[in-house]
């Protein structure tokens, strides 16, 4: 498969997963939390289908196109796995990581504190999705969507 159609695979993952959790997250309170704010068409995204919830984004820096770039109390930049460190126990209702690189040694050091983060800015039953799996003993797999491969996506809630 080529990078290309690997990389469209991914983000209809992605897609398909968000819109699938969408009753979900509104049944539960707390902030969205977008870990990889990137160019901010994922932000956007969960906008549109959370337009009432506070949704705080977190990357090293800020590239996001400007009509994708939160407001700057909802806009963490800074290494994300100490930024979020700040968020521990703020009980989110979706957690969003799409922070992954492609190459095994850096996921490697990332999946070292990912998981734990994401662990531990859920409120109980919140949601994470995550390009990256999150292999944590308070995150409980859930089934994906049809039609997305096993691996391709990750998708958890918080016991």
């Amino acid at each position: 498969m080529s990078r290309l159609d690997s990389f469209i695979r991914r983000l209809t993952a992605q897609r398909d997963i968000l819109n699938s959790i969408c009753d979900l997250v509104k049944e539960t309170e707390g902030p969205v939390l977008e870990f990889g704010l990137g160019n901010g068409r994922t932000y956007d995204h969960l906008r549109e289908h959370f337009p009432t919830r506070r949704i705080i984004a977190f990357d090293r820096e800020v590239h996001s196109y400007s009509a994708s770039t939160p407001p700057a109390n909802d806009m963490v930049t800074g290494d994300i796995r100490e930024s979020g460190q700040a968020f521990i126990g703020t009980g989110a209702a979706l957690a969003h990581a799409d922070i992954g690189t492609g190459h095994d040694e850096i996921d490697a050091i990332t999946l070292t504190w990912l998981p734990q983060l994401v662990a531990g800015v859920l409120t109980r039953g919140g949601i994470a999705v995550s390009g990256l799996p999150l292999d944590w003993p308070e995150l409980e797999p859930l089934p994906l969507p049809d039609g997305i491969k096993e691996g391709r996506y990750f998708l958890y809630r918080r016991k």
